[in-house]
């Protein structure tokens, strides 16, 4: 347990604290974000036929972005299944109620402050120690959405508007979506429920299984190596293809009539696009400046953070498909929320 946690601490200082800080550090000076989208990085505009070249680029930009923290995330997943007992892990995240284990997971997701798609390996390792869907959901959505320097990011660049909005839709999804999506998860699974997650959604304390020290070196090895060769692979295919047809992402016009269309438009295709942490911010702005609506930009706010396409791959075997699905259709209703209310309060 020692060493997981000095693992983990390590590895978030190198990959998130530090960076932070010292952008928080020049944010604090400027009061202006300085870069660009992922998409325009990459020299992706919209209209951009797919291609190669397009795909490439997205993924090589994209992976200089987050490349840090999916090395740390591998490494944090394959110590939580190894050189962590089972039955500690689960009986930390979990409570008599699933709103609670929720919450718990929600709590735990913000030292952490990772994107969805690096997120998502912990999430699986979590899933597979046997800890209740609801606590799971909340940790892998609560680390973009809940992201404290994300936060103070945009609380130093944004109004304070989307703050408010980025943090009550946000802290909502997390808790009472997670709860929401797990219990749809447990009636639709009851009658071959794994007794695992009988145990973990009843806040019993699981068996450790065979864990044991001395093999705690080999069992890391292999759980690595095992999230590594399916977890990545999957994860760069499916960046190559949002990258390839990224030029047909967000082909929608700000002097379109049909304002329905154009946030039922942003719903789906922010809740699929993947971004770097923080990602959200500079596609956030440059919309709003190019004088797309407040309901856009408060969509936007949580559905390209909160969870995307790649993301949703990784995840769905270990949350199993059904509660993938619905874990995306809960993300573009509190898009929709996000809009009402950003809308509502400026």
């Amino acid at each position: 347990m020692v060493a997981a946690l000095l693992l983990g601490a390590g590895l978030l200082l190198w990959a998130k604290w530090a960076p932070y800080s010292a952008k928080l550090g020049g944010l604090t000076s400027s009061h202006h974000w300085a870069g660009q989208s992922t998409l325009g990085a990459a020299g992706i505009k919209a209209g951009t036929a797919p291609s190669f070249d397009a795909a490439w680029s997205f993924t090589v930009a994209y992976g200089l972005s987050v490349w840090k923290a999916l090395l740390s995330a591998l490494l944090i997943a394959a110590a939580l299944q190894s050189l962590v007992p089972r039955g500690l892990l689960v009986g930390l995240l979990s409570r008599r109620r699933s709103v609670t284990s929720a919450a718990t997971g929600g709590l735990a997701s913000m030292p952490s402050m990772m994107c969805t798609c690096c997120t998502a390996p912990v999430a699986v390792s979590l899933r597979r120690c046997g800890a209740p869907t609801s606590a799971v959901l909340a940790y892998w959505m609560g680390n973009p959405l809940l992201n404290p320097a994300v936060l103070a990011f945009l609380a130093l660049v944004a109004p304070w508007q989307w703050v408010a909005t980025r943090a009550v839709v946000g802290a909502l999804l997390v808790v009472f979506g997670s709860t929401a999506i797990a219990r749809f998860s447990r009636r639709t699974t009851e009658p071959g429920m794994d007794t695992r997650d009988v145990s973990a959604q009843a806040g019993q304390p699981m068996p450790d299984d065979d864990f044991s020290l001395r093999r705690a070196p080999l069992n890391f090895g292999k759980a690595l190596a095992r999230l590594a060769l399916f977890l990545v692979p999957e994860y760069f295919v499916v960046v190559l293809l949002i990258g390839a047809f990224g030029g047909w992402l967000f082909p929608i016009s700000n002097g379109s009539a049909n304002h329905s269309l154009v946030l039922a438009a942003s719903l789906i295709l922010g809740t699929l696009l993947v971004i770097p942490t923080a990602g959200e911010i500079p596609l956030a702005q440059g919309l709003s400046a190019a004088g797309f609506g407040l309901g856009v930009v408060g969509a936007l706010l949580i559905t390209l953070p909160a969870v995307s396409l790649p993301s949703l791959v990784m995840v769905g075997r270990a949350l199993t498909w059904r509660v993938t699905i619905a874990a995306a259709v809960g993300v573009a209703i509190a898009g929709a929320a996000a809009a009402l209310l950003l809308t509502a309060i400026s």
